[in-house]
């Protein structure tokens, strides 16, 4: 063993040291406990030399905080952000002063992790508790979960727990409506792929019947149906015959949900769903380029035991008051592997937290007066589209319109320089154009002409 000086060398760099506790007195008394006379003998004497590099790490020198802070804020500063015009489950929205300034910016909140000792988690847990019961309730299911990673992957999340809930043959599949979110399908399809679950994509709109399901399925055993609701295109479909259609041949049906629209549509559970997935990002969670946002996930009676992520439920303490506790946790780490139902529900407590509280500001009543404001102007943008000689292809919309597209040309092109100039994004993908209201109060800078740019423009606008 090679030699190495008796006195530890623990020079590091200020960020560096200002964030590793022990001092140089510290790390000597250790190395005296453990009989080791420096740290790079310990690190010999505990790592093996066949997997050990005797050569040093070519890193360069660190640079100091504010240096790296300054290097960040120029590559932040490259962004260009833009008014979305997406839409697609991504809102703009108001997050309550008091929300922020007690939630989202203290670190007794934002630094928690998952409550596994309730005995000093009692106030997380209680949020939590409530913003299962503002899923369960919006929802119409008895039972919700304590949050997800998102949408997309709650959908997943779906797939698999009606895979698992139904007595079906192995070759069954999913059936998912064409009017679902791109990414909630994307990610459906790449979870399905290693298991082996087969996916069909198809126009569910007029399908009543199970016989008319399986044969929308290509004539496969139908194990699970994922629907959006609202629809990505903006409409607003009864699903009743739907879900009477999938349960008459077995299987159960996932209605992907907007908490907001849920404010004064009927519920999932109303017309027949057994799981409402979606995400909570609508309630006071800001856009934040993307993510991350709340997933959450409601069921019907009798699939609570196969639902993925955490519960919490009320319980009793020691002196017979009431207590909030973990009621069910179902990942690998929680309990054996072979029982386990998810390996990617990671919960997003911060998140949900905020949702909860962001409805609990605005009070049922508050929450529905949004919805209707939000509901008038996509009305309101409708009519006067129409006035406009444009065709709406939206009958019964929530917050989206879909219009006929301005096709191509020099005219298009030059909506489009014009969109961007005024810090306007969408989407391009079909030959229409998908108009989108939010919940932000601001009244728009544009005319309802500005809109109308290129062929496939989805829009998110604020009012």
């Amino acid at each position: 063993m090679p030699q190495h000086p008796a006195t530890p060398s623990t020079a590091l760099p200020a960020f560096v040291g200002r964030h590793i506790g022990p001092g140089e007195a510290d790390v000597a008394h250790m190395l005296a406990v453990v009989g080791q006379p420096s740290l790079d003998a310990l690190v010999d004497s505990a790592l093996p030399h066949l997997i050990r590099s005797d050569a040093p790490l070519a890193l360069a020198a660190a640079d100091s905080e504010a240096a790296v802070i300054a290097e960040l804020r120029a590559l932040a500063g490259r962004n260009r952000v833009l008014r979305s015009m997406i839409g697609l489950g991504y809102y703009g929205t108001i997050s309550p002063p008091v929300v922020t300034r007690k939630i989202l910016e203290n670190p007794a909140w934002y630094t928690a992790y998952t409550p596994y000792q309730p005995e000093i988690s009692q106030g997380r847990l209680e949020a939590l508790l409530n913003f299962q019961t503002v899923v369960s309730d919006l929802t119409g299911l008895p039972i919700a979960g304590a949050s997800l990673l998102d949408e997309a992957t709650a959908a997943a999340e779906a797939m698999t727990l009606m895979r698992r809930s139904t007595r079906l043959p192995d070759d069954a599949v999913l059936v998912v409506d064409t009017h679902t979110f791109p990414q909630t399908l994307a990610v459906v399809q790449t979870r399905a792929r290693p298991l082996g679950i087969g996916v069909v994509v198809a126009d569910l709109s007029a399908v009543t019947t199970g016989e008319q399901l399986r044969a929308a399925a290509g004539g496969m055993p139908v194990f699970g149906v994922l629907v959006q609701y609202p629809g990505a295109d903006g409409q607003v479909r009864s699903l009743s015959a739907l879900a009477a259609a999938a349960h008459e041949i077995g299987a159960l049906l996932t209605a992907a949900t907007d908490l907001l629209a849920l404010t004064i549509l009927a519920a999932p559970g109303e017309w027949g769903a057994d799981i409402a997935v979606g995400s909570a990002q609508r309630f006071g969670v800001p856009m934040g380029f993307g993510g991350p946002h709340a997933g959450f996930m409601s069921v019907r009676a009798g699939l609570e035991r196969s639902m993925p992520g955490r519960l919490v439920g009320v319980s009793v303490d020691a002196h017979g008051a009431p207590a909030y506790r973990l009621a069910l946790q179902t990942r690998e780490q929680h309990i054996r592997r072979e029982k386990a139902t998810s390996n990617i529900c990671t919960a997003q407590v911060l998140l949900a937290v905020i949702a909860s509280m962001y409805a609990v500001w605005h009070g049922p009543e508050g929450l529905a007066a949004i919805a209707r404001r939000v509901n008038a102007h996509a009305r309101t943008l409708a009519r006067g589209l129409s006035a406009g000689d444009i065709e709406v292809l939206t009958s019964a919309p929530f917050d989206t319109i879909r219009v006929a597209g301005a096709g191509s040309g020099p005219q298009t092109a030059a909506r489009g320089r014009r969109a961007r100039a005024e810090h306007l994004g969408g989407r391009r993908g079909h030959p229409v154009a998908q108009l989108r209201r939010d919940d932000n109060p601001r009244r728009p800078r544009h005319g309802v002409r500005r809109v109308r740019d290129r062929r496939s423009r989805r829009c998110s606008r604020g009012f």
